[in-house]
């Protein structure tokens, strides 16, 4: 029987001790898509408790304290960190088989030097070292970063960002990683959904520009991708309901660009109209560029509508969409392949049977250059689980080349979730040890040890043009 989160933890055959140990472990991390926010790296924060670190914004978390009867005043509410913390802690035992459950000790165990198994009973033990750990120089935010040997961080970001605090962390000589925006202009694409012509206003305040007509609008957006670029961008994301390619000439989508910031509403149709028009507009610019243009698809949001009232978007009230997008996909990536302007492009669904389909389409559009310039994104959100990440590495396996894959993210809002990069390491070594020890590829360590080592990090510093340091 194995212990609980040993040395050897999901490393399940000798072949996977030595890749993990010797090639995957030490290797830096380039974590190319996040939410957490540049303030607080600049500032340097400080959490003054384990629940600030771990409980705010975090809505994995939140989804199981609800699950667990959680009254939300110690969720999201005004209750004391402290009985925050205890709930969480009464909720974490009965999460067997989560990976919060996984991470959360991971983190535990990894920051602060802690093998306790959390739970109700010692909450208050884990309270009180955690506290104490948490004044600690290397517990501030930049201190989290270098611990976990993180090399660079891609933000995201909106097109009406400042981005103050990347100029202030470029500008800062003690800012030894690399802190990238990322452009994310879901809200100039989204007309049909509320707020859409406050934002558009908006944005001709910030350029200066009366925005007018459909040109004035693609002016505007391209002095903030320009703007974005003098500040170190090198990639978008892109948050669809669902992909669209549903092509239409320019004189339509200039009416009904019109319509739109009439505030008149406009039709399922009419909106993907325009939003392919949008979405084409942007690629062929980040192809220019040299940007990687990353599109997150497939979730179903705010189900809740009592909830969403009561606290808004992005608090664990989203779902998986199955709604079937393969001829979008297809077509918006040939659309621009024929217009020779595809960028590299990463494709992330939210839904898990659509693994095997975007690693098939991806394939018909790879190209002399860059190694896997068209890439099936890591496991996403409600996949990021261990089965959900051995089956994104097998799909890719099976039907594309896994070696060019550029690896995992965090996708998170927390400067603890550095060791999700250790948890989807330890999964590859398995699972790449499986396969040697049965014989279906040469037991040549130095061949598995690079393969684990360019997906672990190098693909991503080379995809993302960061310098290879290891």
């Amino acid at each position: 029987m194995q212990a609980f989160m040993d040395k050897d933890f999901l490393l399940r055959n000798e072949t996977a001790k030595t890749l993990y140990h010797d090639c995957a472990a030490k290797m830096p991390i380039i974590d190319y898509h996040c939410h957490v926010n540049p303030a607080e790296i600049m500032q340097n924060r400080r959490f003054e408790n384990i629940t600030q670190a771990w409980l705010g914004g975090d809505h994995y978390k939140w989804r199981l304290m609800r699950a667990m009867g959680v009254d939300e005043r110690y969720i999201t509410g005004d209750a004391p960190d402290r009985e925050k913390f205890q709930m969480f802690a009464q909720t974490l035992p009965k999460c067997i088989g989560n990976p919060v459950y996984h991470w959360a000790h991971l983190e535990l165990r990894r920051f602060f030097g802690c093998d306790l198994v959390i739970n109700g009973e010692n909450a208050q033990q884990i309270w009180e070292l955690t506290g104490k750990k948490l004044q600690e120089n290397t517990f501030s935010v930049r201190g989290l970063i270098s611990t976990s040997n993180v090399q660079a961080i891609g933000t995201t970001d909106d097109p009406l960002d400042d981005l103050r605090w990347h100029k202030d962390l470029q500008d800062d000589p003690t800012s030894k990683v690399i802190i990238s925006p990322t452009i994310r202009p879901d809200k100039a694409i989204n007309i049909d959904k509320p707020g859409f012509v406050g934002y558009i206003a908006k944005l001709g305040e910030l350029t200066g520009k009366k925005i007018a007509a459909l040109d004035d609008l693609k002016r505007a957006l391209l002095e903030r991708i320009a703007f974005f670029g003098e500040m170190g961008c090198r990639a978008s994301d892109h948050g669809l309901d669902y992909v669209v390619y549903r092509p239409a000439d320019e004189q339509a989508v200039a009416a009904i660009f019109q319509k739109g910031l009439a505030g008149d509403p406009v039709s399922e149709v009419e909106a993907e109209f325009f939003k392919t028009d949008l979405m084409l507009f942007f690629g062929r610019e980040f192809a220019r560029l040299g940007w990687v243009m990353q599109l997150h698809y497939g979730a179903l949001r705010n189900n809740n509508a009592a909830m969403f009232d009561r606290l808004g978007p992005d608090t664990g009230f989203d779902a998986i969409s199955t709604r079937e997008c393969s001829r979008g996909v297809a077509g918006f990536l040939n659309a621009l392949e024929t217009e020779g302007m595809l960028p590299k492009t990463i494709l992330y669904s939210l839904n898990p049977g659509d693994n095997a389909m975007l690693v098939s389409v991806m394939g018909c559009f790879q190209g002399a250059g860059v190694a896997g310039k068209i890439q099936h994104g890591s496991a996403w959100w409600f996949n990021d689980t261990k089965p959900g990440m051995e089956q994104q590495l097998i799909n890719l396996a099976n039907l594309g080349v896994l070696g060019t894959f550029v690896g995992m993210l965090t996708d998170s809002r927390s400067f603890l979730s550095y060791t999700r990069h250790e948890y989807f390491r330890r999964i590859l070594c398995n699972l790449l040890g499986e396969m040697a020890e049965a014989g279906e590829y040469p037991m040549d360590i130095e061949a598995l040890g690079e393969i684990v080592q360019d997906i672990s990090y190098r693909n991503a510093a080379r995809y993302f043009g960061y310098e290879v340091l290891a």
